[in-house]
C-alpha cells in the first residue's frame, strides 16, 4: 500500500469521525428526554407488561414512536419558536385555572415517579453495596439535587447526554436470555393476546412512553439553549435560523424517541423471555424484575439490569423534578431555567427540591412506592390529553408561532396521538 492511499484512508478515517462527533454534538434535549422515559417507572411498566403478557404487548411500542415523536417535534418547535416554555403558552390558550389544575395534577404524578424512582435506586444500590436501602435513597436524592444547583447548564446537560449510554446496558441483557424471535416479529406486528385483560397495563404503557412531563422538559431545554447561547434568538424573531434549528431538533428527537422506544421493546423481550417463560408474571417493583432475573439468566444479566435502573435513575430524576419546576413556574410566571443561580430562580428551585424532598418522604412513608408509580403512570394516561390539545392548539396559532405554524403531516399525527391517549383512557374505564 502507498504511503498516498494510506494517507487518503487516514484523512477519510479522521473526516468521518469529526462527523460522528459533530452528529453527537447536536444531540440534546430530545435525546435526554427519550432516555428519561425509560427511568424506573417505565423499566417497572415495560418489565409487568412483559412478564404478564409476554411478547404480546410489544407493538405498543411500535405504534407509540410516530406518535411520540409528533407530539415532542411540537412540544421542542413551540419552545425555539416562540422563546417561551410549554405553560407560559398554554396560558394564552385555556384559562389560568385550567392550566393550574393541570400544572398541579403533574406535579402530583412527577412527584410519585420522583418517590418511586429514587426507591427503586436505592433498593437496587442496596443488593449491590449492602447499605441501608434508604440510606441509599437519601444519596441519590442529594445528589440529584447538587447536580442541578451546582453545575452550570452547559456542562450539567453534557452530563445528561453522556447519562443515556447507560440504556445500552440492557442491550447486553439479551446476550444473555433466549429469546423466541419468531414470536417477537410475530406480535411487533399483530398482537396475540386477549386487549380486555390487558386494557390497563396499556394505558399504562402509554402514559409511561408519551408522558406529559416529556412535553414541559423538551419545550424548556429548547428555551434554555437559546438563553445559553447569545447568537441564537427565538426563531419569530431570527426566522433564518430555522432551517439548521429545524434539522437539529428532528434528527435529536427522532433518535432521542427511537432509544426510548427501543429500550422499551428491548425490556419487554428480556422479560418475556424469563420472567413470563417460567411463569413469574406479577412484578411489583423494578428490583423485582432485577432479582428475578438472576436465576433465570444469571448474575451478569442482573448487573447489567440493575446498572440500567440507577443510571437511568439519576438520568430521570432532575428531569422530573425539573419538569415541574419548569411548568409550576412558567404557569406562575417565576423566573425559571437551571442556567439560573438557585437565588436568581427561588421558587423554580423549591419547586425542584419539594419534589425531591416528597419523594424521598415517599420512601420513608410505608406507602408502596411502585403500586403508586404504576398508577401515576395511568394518571399521566389521562393528564396527557387536554395537554395535548393545547399542545397543539398552541404550536398551530399564527399569535404565537408567526409564520412557523406546524405542517399539516405533523399536526395529522400530533392530534392522532392525542386521539389515541383519549381512546385508550375511555377504554381502562369502560373495561373497569
Amino acid at each position: 500500500m502507498t504511503t498516498n492511499t494510506k494517507r487518503v484512508r487516514r484523512g477519510k478515517t479522521i473526516r468521518g469521525r469529526l462527523r460522528l462527533v459533530a452528529t453527537v454534538e447536536q444531540l440534546g434535549p430530545g435525546l435526554v428526554t427519550g432516555a428519561a422515559d425509560d427511568d424506573p417507572s417505565g423499566i417497572v411498566t415495560y418489565s409487568q407488561a412483559g412478564a404478564q403478557f409476554g411478547n404480546g404487548l410489544l407493538s405498543t411500542l411500535v405504534l407509540t414512536y410516530p406518535l411520540m415523536v409528533a407530539v415532542q417535534l411540537v412540544s421542542a418547535q413551540i419552545g425555539r419558536v416562540t422563546g417561551k416554555g410549554l405553560a407560559r403558552n398554554m396560558d394564552e390558550v385555556f384559562h389560568p385555572l385550567v392550566v393550574t389544575s393541570l400544572v398541579f395534577l403533574l406535579f402530583i404524578a412527577n412527584t410519585i415517579n420522583v418517590g418511586a424512582d429514587l426507591a427503586a435506586m436505592g433498593s437496587v444500590g442496596a443488593l449491590s453495596v449492602h447499605l441501608d436501602r434508604h440510606l441509599l435513597t437519601v444519596v441519590f436524592a442529594l445528589l440529584s439535587l447538587i447536580l442541578q444547583i451546582s453545575i452550570p447548564y452547559r456542562r450539567y446537560a453534557n452530563i445528561l447526554k453522556w447519562l443515556t449510554l447507560v440504556l445500552f446496558s440492557y442491550v447486553g441483557v439479551l446476550f444473555f436470555v433466549h429469546v423466541n424471535w419468531l414470536s417477537v416479529a410475530r406480535n411487533l406486528v399483530w398482537p396475540q393476546l386477549d386487549w380486555g385483560n390487558a386494557t390497563t397495563t396499556v394505558v399504562a404503557v402509554f402514559g409511561t412512553t408519551i408522558s406529559p412531563y416529556m412535553f414541559f422538559w423538551q419545550s424548556a431545554q429548547e428555551v434554555e439553549e437559546i438563553e445559553a447561547a447569545p447568537e441564537k434568538k427565538p426563531l419569530k424573531a431570527a426566522p433564518r435560523q430555522a432551517a439548521s434549528a429545524f434539522a437539529r431538533i428532528r434528527l435529536d428527537t427522532f433518535s432521542g424517541m427511537a432509544m426510548s422506544n427501543i429500550v422499551g421493546i428491548i425490556i419487554m423481550i428480556c422479560t418475556a423471555a424469563t420472567l413470563n417463560k417460567h411463569g413469574v408474571t406479577n412484578i411489583q417493583t423494578a428490583t423485582d424484575a432485577a432479582k428475578a432475573l438472576e436465576p433465570l439468566a444469571g448474575h451478569l444479566a442482573f448487573a447489567l439490569f440493575s446498572l440500567g435502573i440507577v443510571g437511568t435513575g439519576l438520568l430521570a430524576v432532575p428531569v422530573l423534578a425539573g419538569s415541574a419546576a419548569y411548568a409550576v413556574g412558567e404557569s406562575r410566571g417565576w423566573e425559571c431555567g437551571l442556567d439560573n443561580k438557585p437565588w436568581e430562580a427561588v421558587g423554580f428551585y423549591s419547586v425542584i427540591g419539594a419534589a425531591t424532598i416528597i419523594g424521598v418522604g415517599i420512601d420513608y412513608s410505608g406507602l408502596d412506592p411502585m403500586r403508586a408509580l404504576f398508577w401515576s403512570a395511568v394518571i399521566n394516561g389521562f393528564v396527557a390529553v387536554p395537554l395535548m390539545v393545547g399542545l397543539m392548539l398552541v404550536a398551530s396559532r399564527r399569535r404565537q408561532m408567526g409564520k412557523f405554524t406546524i405542517t399539516r403531516p405533523l399536526a395529522i399525527l400530533g392530534w392522532a396521538a392525542a386521539a389515541v391517549m383519549a381512546a385508550a383512557a375511555i377504554a381502562m374505564v369502560a373495561v373497569h
